[in-house]
């Protein structure tokens, strides 16, 4: 496989044309999520699986707040994948990388159970962001480093994001 990633973040940014919060965050996740994962050592077929499910990963919110008028993550998870495939599927991805990243976007808001490092890593670096933007105080983020964080380099963004001791 080997997949430049500057044509899903153009495709993405004109699905989400208008909506300069939500683009701003899925680049962010990008980010950390490319991050990550190579501070981790991915698979260069995972390291890119991670990377385009981190651009699409919230490709769901649209429509979720167009049927339900809600963008909470069940919605997001009902609704992306879908999305996810046809944006994925244009650019010429494989079939076995499509269902890897609609499987991420449909589980990136559930916690439990995550078995792979591709999904530990995505929902890592959506809660760097998100904990960012949402403006979370120290408790909340301590919650997180507990509960969510299990690599090494997720660990390491998180504490130097907020200056949390090691």
């Amino acid at each position: 496989m080997e997949f430049k990633m500057g044509p899903l973040i153009a495709e993405m940014m004109k699905y989400e044309r208008g909506a300069a919060g939500r683009i701003n965050h899925f680049l962010k996740v990008y980010s950390y999520a490319k991050l990550i994962g190579e501070q981790e050592g991915l698979s260069r077929e995972k390291q890119e699986i991670l990377e385009a499910a981190a651009i699409v990963h919230d490709c769901g919110i649209r429509p979720s707040l167009e049927k339900y008028q809600s963008s909470g993550g069940k919605f997001q998870e009902l609704e992306g994948p879908p999305v996810a495939r046809r944006l994925l599927e244009a650019l010429g991805f494989p079939e076995e990388a499509v269902r890897r990243i609609c499987f991420l976007v449909g589980r990136h808001h559930t916690y439990q159970g995550i078995e792979d490092d591709d999904y530990q890593i995505l929902v890592e670096a959506d809660f760097l962001v998100n904990l960012y933007e949402e403006k979370s105080g120290k408790e909340a983020v301590l919650k997180a480093r507990k509960s969510i964080f299990r690599t090494k380099a997720g660990l390491q963004a998180l504490n130097d994001l907020f200056a949390l001791p090691e």
